[in-house]
């Protein structure tokens, strides 16, 4: 039997680069096809911040002209883009189920532009939820200014790459769909309840104080509350900022965290 060359291109910077842009071409075609997942996305944030806030701040007293629908704006706008880079990490399982991760992985290219590419794919879907949330701040009379905005808009994206790298770390090590869903339940909900989205920083127990500091999600919401709350009259009294040992990080501090634990990920 005749046997037939093939030839393999080598690999390049070149073609790494190449692979991270398909890949996350990809994954933004699919997320953008998918109307009902965004809209469903959407909804949830859309019931804390509107209806569980409009209820709850019937019955709660807020310092200044703060309103309950404010306080929860940062944490839902977290929210949207925590579970949408989640969900977005979990392709990595589908496409191994149906073969398609495969057909990647004999590409003559990187491992790692194929995982940033990913990355890069649900940090675009998490922030485009994001956004939407964003836009939704002059309904609860969020102050914006342009400066604000360029802030949130840079937090946003760091927040959205960093989640989604957890999620990709954690895709990459399930073999099915279902256990991926079962596990990432587990992970997100107490991620999101731990971070200080739905109640202030201050006066904690103990035990719950150091939980929340132990939470990586904290350091992302508790910077984007402190800029949308700056300029509302009682915003800094419910958003001190975190703590340690009676100092408050500064939010660059804690943006570094995220940075380093995106670091940790990619040495493990």
């Amino acid at each position: 039997m005749e046997t037939v060359a093939v030839a393999v291109p080598p690999r390049s910077f070149r073609s790494d680069l190449r692979a991270v842009r398909i890949v996350w071409y990809r994954d933004v075609i699919r997320f953008w096809r998918d109307k009902p997942r965004i809209i469903a996305s959407l909804l949830q944030p859309v019931l804390y911040m509107f209806v569980f806030g409009t209820g709850m701040g019937r019955s709660m007293t807020l310092p200044g002209d703060l309103d309950l629908r404010q306080f929860f704006y940062p944490g839902v706008m977290a929210m949207a883009t925590l579970f949408t880079c989640f969900f977005s990490a979990g392709s990595i399982v589908w496409d191994r189920e149906f073969g398609f991760m495969r057909e990647m992985l004999v590409a003559p290219v990187r491992r790692g532009a194929i995982v940033v590419g990913k990355a890069l794919g649900g940090a675009t879907a998490g922030m485009t939820q994001g956004v939407l949330v964003l836009a939704l701040g002059p309904l609860v009379g969020i102050p914006f200014s342009p400066l604000l905005v360029l802030v949130l808009l840079a937090q946003l994206a760091l927040l959205s790459f960093t989640i989604t790298a957890i999620g990709v770390m954690v895709a990459v090590r399930i073999r099915s769909f279902p256990a991926f869903m079962a596990l990432v339940q587990i992970i997100i909900m107490p991620m999101f309840f731990l971070s200080g989205a739905l109640f202030p920083l201050r006066n904690l127990p103990g035990w719950l104080h150091v939980a929340t500091l132990l939470d990586p999600m904290t350091y992302a919401v508790d910077p984007l509350r402190r800029e949308v709350l700056g300029g509302i009259a009682g915003g800094s009294v419910v958003a001190p900022g975190v703590t340690w040992s009676g100092w408050v990080v500064p939010p660059l501090v804690e943006l570094g965290l995220a940075i380093a634990t995106r670091a940790i990920q990619r040495i493990e």
